[in-house]
């Protein structure tokens, strides 16, 4: 079953919403669509973002959602045409940067915290925070014609926040030569160094995002969520209080409808039938 979805913020573009919405069976598909923008971090597409990822979080047919892209790119960061019209502002527009700084820091907070894996599928360019926005993905497929880069050093702005999610995705060095040189990455370069899963053919990131998200949906909803909360927890504790925190995930997992009913089906050589629970 195929449903579609447009999403308009409350101050989107009158050319249409930055965003569209559709659903194909369980997986939901988020478009970025301000192609003519470059699919910009705009103060539009934030809220769109955020308003969507809030709906999808109480969803529960939805099991996994793939983001992509039209265009030219797949986001090439923040709008600065936005952020220096404020510059005229009484405060030099530092509020207003504040406020769209904290709302894309809640819209990836917000994709960490879905409980439906969300994988990205990345066609062409992705920058600062649209490079960002593919490292805080779960799960990342990118063509063969896609590079990713941090180049806020070459205009005076460090790319600080994209830093964030850049440095828990690949090696600290790997990370460091991105921001510190602003150079673009290619396609091969961004799976070896571990920011996207695999490498596709050009036109193809979207389909094979697809076959992914539908492997995941396969699952017991219920196990694939508690997996993604826990995996994210642990990552910020140290050794000692991650195996701890894992011990008590693993003994209510064990406990649960599905984790008997797949440990059932192994040993009598069936499909599992899950309940989600």
């Amino acid at each position: 079953m195929k449903a579609q979805f447009s999403v308009r913020a409350a101050r989107g573009s009158a050319a249409g919403p930055p965003l569209l919405r559709e659903d194909i069976g369980n997986i939901a598909v988020l478009t970025l669509d301000r192609p003519q923008a470059r699919n910009t971090m705009s103060e539009a597409m934030l809220a769109a973002l955020r308003q969507e990822l809030e709906r999808l979080a109480a969803h529960k047919r939805i099991r996994a959602v793939v983001l992509a892209a039209n265009g030219p790119a797949f986001s090439a960061g923040h709008d600065l045409k936005e952020l220096t019209a404020h510059r005229a502002d009484p405060d030099h527009g530092r509020s207003y940067t504040r406020q769209i700084m904290e709302s894309c820091s809640a819209v990836m907070l917000a994709i960490l915290r879905l409980p439906q894996p969300v994988i990205a599928a990345v066609e062409a360019t992705a920058t600062a925070a649209g490079c960002q926005l593919v490292a805080t993905c779960d799960l990342a497929v990118a063509s063969s014609n896609a590079k990713f880069c941090t180049p806020g050093v070459h205009i005076g702005l460090f790319c600080s926040t994209p830093m964030v999610a850049l440095s828990r995705n690949v090696g600290r060095k790997h990370a460091m030569e991105m921001l510190f040189t602003g150079d673009m990455v290619s396609a091969d370069d961004a799976y070896r160094i571990g920011l996207v899963n695999r490498v596709v053919a050009p036109g193809a990131a979207r389909e094979q995002a697809l076959k992914l998200a539908r492997k995941i949906a396969a699952k017991s909803a219920a196990v694939v969520r508690l997996g993604k909360e826990a995996f994210y927890r642990q990552l910020e504790m140290n050794i000692v209080d991650a195996y701890n925190y894992a011990n008590e995930v693993m003994l209510t997992n064990m406990m649960a409808r599905d984790a008997e009913e797949g440990m059932s089906a192994f040993v009598e050589k069936r499909t599992p039938i899950w309940e989600d629970r």
